[in-house]
């Protein structure tokens, strides 16, 4: 049995996202373009670009190294699901997110069949044997040498070959992110390369950029690691923001829309957030408004109300950015307008 705490809310969007944790790039580097070898800052970043990304559903099997084969089955919370694709996860996340304060559990049904970092594929048949998998996974993302899946290669792209003397002998025309893995590893002692450039690459804040040169390469690889990092860090606020705004009632210590806070109008009310995703608002005991709330991230925190019932409350209907939280406040700014801002207290 594994158990997870989800952090819920995902959307399928971040399924098929860049997304699994990488170190810092490699320092070795050539002093001329034409001579990257197999040991070259170069070589080891397009290696670990090109390793195949089996960060999809990390949320059942918690590692990026690797993903399982469909079909498969596991019992998600205790609901056994058949999983054919990977539109199948969609179902598995809406049990896993239907509670923001429970422990989810998710338990493999072994044998499986994992495709691996490096396209082979390896048929486990217990739950230890995939936890040694995922414990090298861990080691390998430690050591830097885990797959850099938060930025991808436009395709296709050419390599210019040279021998020992750096005089060109050909070119490789690559096409796809298993192909340029398998050059990689396969580069012997006494061959050269040099990437044919401009290449373009996209981030994993969905951006693009043109590279020019290796060194913009190396760049770009360390930006989309620190976006990656931005990412990871705003998931994890995200699950503590989630327990905390169910542990306690809050009241709205400021609302302030150009200049003017207008605080006073709630005076009383009390803000209550279920972990059913539903919010409700009283005044001494009544309730004067209902509806629902999300809590999302990518490289920011946001938290987005959904009131019914009741004009004030109703203003507070936008996606905000949460600019700070602790245990008892929570600071609010419009993801649209600056100037609108809530501080919510319990």
């Amino acid at each position: 049995m594994k158990t997870l705490k989800l952090i819920t809310g995902i959307a399928l969007m971040s399924i098929f996202s860049l997304t699994s944790c990488q170190d810092e790039v490699d320092e070795v580097q050539g002093d001329n373009p034409n001579t990257n070898t197999a040991n070259s800052t170069t070589a080891t970043n397009l290696k670990r670009v090109a390793m195949f990304d089996g960060s999809s559903d990390d949320f059942i099997d918690g590692s990026s190294c690797s993903a399982i084969k469909f079909p498969f089955i596991a019992k998600i919370n205790g609901v056994s699901l058949t999983f054919l694709s990977q539109l199948s996860f969609e179902q598995a996340i809406s049990i896993l997110g239907e509670l923001n304060n429970n422990e989810d559990t998710v338990e493999i049904k072994f044998p499986v069949t994992l495709k691996m970092s490096d396209y082979t594929e390896v048929t486990v048949n217990s739950q230890a044997e995939y936890n040694a998998i995922v414990n090298n996974c861990e080691e390998a993302e430690n050591d830097g040498e885990a797959a850099i899946s938060s930025l991808n290669i436009k395709y296709p792209i050419t390599l210019l070959t040279y021998d020992s003397s750096l005089e060109q002998t050909g070119s490789v025309v690559i096409t796809s992110q298993e192909q340029m893995y398998n050059y990689m590893i396969n580069i012997s002692s006494t061959e050269y390369f040099s990437v044919k450039y401009p290449i373009s690459v996209t981030l994993a804040d969905g951006s693009t950029e043109e590279l020019n040169s290796d060194a913009e390469l190396k760049a770009s690889i360390t930006a989309a690691l620190n976006i990656e990092s931005s990412m990871d860090e705003a998931a994890e606020d995200k699950e503590e923001l989630e327990e905390i705004l169910v542990n306690g009632t809050f009241k709205v210590n400021s609302y302030i829309n150009a200049g003017i806070d207008s605080a006073g109008n709630y005076l009383g009310y009390t803000i209550d957030f279920a972990n059913d995703w539903k919010i409700k608002s009283m005044n001494a005991l009544s309730v004067i408004a209902t509806g629902t709330y999300q809590v999302t991230s990518d490289t920011e925190l946001y938290l987005q109300f959904g009131f019914l019932g009741n004009t004030n409350l109703s203003l507070f209907n936008h996606t905000w950015k949460v600019i700070s939280f602790t245990d008892s406040t929570i600071t609010l700014e419009s993801k649209t307008n600056s100037a609108v801002k809530l501080v919510l207290k319990k």
